[in-house]
């Protein structure tokens, strides 16, 4: 790891010029302590670093300073693999390798493309954390340490302990065969069977995770896109799920489908509304997403929904009538 790091170092150095050491602390995600520790390794090994005094002073390489060390490890070319979304390298604790992969490409660029690459990366903004309601997309961070061992047994093909906190249960330790990993708005999720059955857990749930010596118990292939639809399939048709009719505001309708766990009718009527039939994950979900459209969506069944909607829109007048 340290080795790894002290090219980072050479290589923001060189792509950025003059950095001081919290700078440099911020980037490489460790201490200042560790990054004056490592300047002096640098030196001591023939690098030219120098160091520049000063309100303005920093470390620096000296000018025409080449290096050829821009080979990509194992983590960092599993990380340009899903740089397509870099959601989905932080879901797979792959953030930092991420990081420091893009500065080697970066670096191994002709001199002439560094600045058009660099202006071409400040233009793009590619999934930011909020939309333009401000709407922030929550995503739960599962520990570096327990992702990088489940990663490590996906890949190996090796059995996999984890201690996993379902909801609404006390975290139980569980022996699985790991199939695969799969990020979704953000989640992180590993795919795997338990005595057989398919399993699904939210790596943000794992508590900790063993890599075990036995091999897994699974296909030498296996087609993940295929996987995690039929698996969501299956997890829109099951638990305690129910059916709304809906007549609404077509402006509201994507408000609506973006909650929904899935649109089974949908049809224009004649005064513009929209008439659909959508399927909520049980009755508090239905009630809540209907209670965000307010009066631009109507239930028109089940009656239990209308009656429960009905009676909380009771008491909010109450609450806000006119005082004596």
């Amino acid at each position: 790891m340290r080795a790894d790091r002290l090219v980072s170092l050479v290589l923001l150095l060189r792509q950025r010029g003059r950095l001081t050491a919290t700078e440099l602390a911020d980037e490489l995600e460790v201490s200042t302590r560790t990054v004056l520790r490592d300047i002096e390794a640098l030196s001591a090994a023939g690098v030219p670093v120098y160091a520049e005094r000063g309100r303005h002073g920093g470390f620096a390489l000296l000018p025409g300073f080449q290096t050829e060390l821009t080979g990509l490890n194992h983590d960092e070319a599993l990380a340009l693999l899903v740089a397509g979304s870099r959601r989905g390298a932080q879901a797979f604790g792959l953030g930092a390798a991420l990081a420091s992969a893009m500065r080697k490409v970066v670096d191994a660029l002709p001199e002439s493309y560094r600045a058009t690459a660099a202006g071409a990366a400040e233009r793009l903004l590619i999934d930011p954390e909020t939309d333009l309601l401000s709407r922030r997309l929550v995503a739960e961070d599962a520990p570096d340490a327990v992702v990088t061992e489940v990663r490590r047994a996906v890949f190996a093909g090796r059995k996999l302990r984890i201690h996993y906190a379902a909801v609404d249960q006390t975290p139980q330790w569980r022996t699985v065969d790991p199939i695969g990993l799969v990020t979704a708005r953000g989640q992180g999720y590993l795919l795997a069977t338990r005595s057989g059955a398919d399993r699904t857990y939210r790596l943000s749930r794992i508590l900790a995770a063993e890599e075990l010596p036995e091999p897994a118990q699974r296909p030498e292939r296996v087609d993940l896109d295929r996987a995690w639809q039929e698996r969501s399939k299956r997890f829109r048709t099951g638990g305690d799920q129910v059916t709304v009719l809906v007549q609404m505001d077509p402006a509201r309708r994507e408000d609506l489908v973006g909650t929904a766990l899935a649109v089974r009718a949908e049809e224009a009527e004649a005064d513009g509304r929209l008439r659909l039939e959508v399927t909520f994950q049980d009755p508090r979900h239905a009630e809540w997403a209907l209670w965000q459209l307010a009066t631009d969506a109507e239930a028109l069944a089940p009656q239990w929904l209308r009656t429960s909607l009905h009676n909380r829109a009771a008491a909010v007048a109450t609450r806000y009538g006119a005082s004596s």
